[in-house]
């Protein structure tokens, strides 16, 4: 409903009280409701799950289509990070939040810093989606009130143009709101936790589950080592415990991502079940190391053997009872991970990696399409990745397959800053920007994200502020480093009050209290500095 509509149906509804709301100005609510767009988490996780959908369309039609988002561990840094989209594109089209377990763990916990092995309270996962969802609506109401407060002023001037300019603006407003990814880890216990917890993710908003392979009580980060995996049967009774929960809440649309961390796992918990050769619960455990035995001598006192291509085999295991998978094997099992996956309710793919490398995610990539042809991924450009380093080493290798002369290059050391400026250094850079249109072209990634890139930007900012303001600089550090590019480059925050509400309430107070309102905005507000 439009703005002008919204106020005449409330106009009506008022006249049919009989003077008894004669206080209401229907104005006044249609404001309101404007600026309240999204009444629960709900209605959040199905209009965005839709987004999603129709963009994973866009994307199979044209792989330039890609999406992208940040991770971010504040419901105020996600809402700055989708206004700075909206002035520098105009639209937030395409890009996503990103809500990293790794955050969750290292600022979020009650414990203090953890690492991520699924050790924090898992209700904060929810918490903090319920959180980002928050600011980004404030953030509706804080770009629409300056919107309203234009139009007032345009209807007190009689400028009947502006004022249907303003409107429209209103009417045709989008949305900070936007899809978030959000991250539950391997489940944090059996299916049912699963399914109770993925309840509470989306209660709070999320349309997209990611989910991964490893054995809830001994999950690792998939950037360290240690990563153990679970039976695909195991698995799967989880994607279905998600996909249970968004159809029982009635979003008929939500996504799920299925990850998995067999590329660099090299155990798993426990032997999957198997009824005949060939079944799925057989290729998991095709993939076990051991030794062929012949005979009933060879085992000894606490052996676990299995038939494993036609043969008797004693699977080799750990002190910690876990057992080992074929070294080399970790590709194969990657794409069975992936087909099984989305053969059984999974949406999405992701696949991690140890390096940001185009050609090896293809590869996989490619296998998996074989079997599902309109197969995606979610991708996760990582910070455990040295970036530089990496991109410069594929730069040399290439170079080296080429025959060109690398005299002048030290493949170990290409991390310096002495190449920097070198054609080499130079190339490398472009490659990395390159990496997310070339990886959604080739290798079929759907979405890329960054999992703590606002972790690190607020270590780095803060480094800055503090070598500056606790040195020669004094306050020139906070005014030239921060407050005065604030104001030169357009940063809301700059005034801080009015990003934290202080208008919105100013302006409720007039709502409810008419001329009587105590107002904060007043003269002398000293945000009136920043004009």
């Amino acid at each position: 409903m439009s703005y002008k509509d919204d106020i005449k149906a409330l106009a009506q509804l008022r006249e049919a009280q009989q003077g008894k709301w004669a206080s209401i100005s229907p104005e006044n609510v249609a404001r309101m409701r404007a600026q309240n767009r999204f009444q629960t988490g709900l209605d959040i996780a199905r209009y965005t799950a839709k987004i999603m959908r129709e963009d994973m369309a866009a994307y199979d039609a044209d792989t330039a289509q890609y999406t992208q988002s940040l991770g971010c561990w504040h419901g105020f840094i996600g809402q700055q990070k989708l206004i700075s989209i909206k002035k520098h594109f105009g639209t937030t089209k395409r890009r996503y939040l990103y809500l990293s377990g790794w955050m969750v763990a290292a600022l979020r916990s009650e414990f203090g810093p953890l690492p991520d092995q699924s050790m924090h309270e898992k209700t904060t996962v929810s918490g903090l989606i319920e959180e980002l969802y928050t600011f980004l609506r404030q953030a509706d109401a804080w770009e629409l009130n300056h919107l309203f407060r234009d139009l007032e002023e345009a209807q007190k001037a009689e400028d009947k143009a502006r004022a249907d300019e303003l409107i429209a603006k209103i009417d045709n407003h989008e949305t900070h709101v936007v899809p978030i990814i959000a991250d539950i880890d391997a489940g944090f216990g059996n299916a049912e936790a699963t399914y109770l917890l993925a309840k509470q993710m989306i209660e709070a908003g999320a349309c997209c589950i990611q989910i991964e392979n490893q054995v809830s009580d001994e999950k690792q980060c998939g950037h360290q080592d240690g990563k153990v995996t679970v039976p695909h049967e195991d698995f799967l009774a989880k994607i279905n415990a998600v996909r249970y929960a968004f159809l029982e809440l009635g979003v008929e649309d939500g996504v799920i991502v299925a990850r998995t961390d067999s590329l660099g796992a090299g155990l798993t918990q426990k032997i999957a079940v198997t009824k005949e050769p060939g079944d799925l619960g057989d290729q998991y455990n095709s993939f076990l190391d051991g030794d062929e035995i012949t005979s009933a001598s060879d085992i000894d006192n606490g052996d676990v053997v299995i038939k494993q291509n036609g043969k008797l085999v004693k699977v080799k295991r750990l002190a910690s009872g876990l057992f080992q998978f074929k070294p080399g094997t970790g590709e194969d099992r990657v794409v069975l991970d992936c087909i099984t996956s989305l053969q059984n309710g999974a949406d999405l793919l992701w696949i991690e990696t140890e390096k940001p490398h185009v050609g090896q995610i293809a590869a996989m990539v490619n296998r998996i399409r074989a079997e599902v042809p309109d197969a995606k991924l979610v991708y996760n450009n990582s910070p455990s990745f040295n970036w530089t380093l990496n991109f410069r080493q594929q730069v040399f290798d290439a170079w080296e397959k080429e025959g060109k002369d690398l005299s002048a290059y030290d493949r170990a050391s290409l991390m310096s800053a002495e190449y920097d400026d070198t054609e080499l250094g130079k190339l490398a850079d472009e490659w990395t920007r390159n990496f997310q249109r070339d990886a959604a072209r080739e290798a079929g990634i759907f979405h890329h994200l960054i999992t703590l890139p606002t972790y690190h930007t607020a270590a780095l900012s803060t480094d800055n502020l503090a070598k500056g303001y606790f040195g020669d600089e004094g306050m020139l550090a906070y005014v030239a480093g921060v407050q005065r590019r604030e104001i030169r480059e357009g940063i809301a925050t700059v005034k801080h009050q009015d990003m934290a509400g202080s208008n919105i309430g100013d302006d409720h107070k007039e709502f409810f209290h008419g001329e009587a309102a105590l107002k904060a905005g007043g003269k002398d507000n000293t945000m009136n500095q920043f004009g």
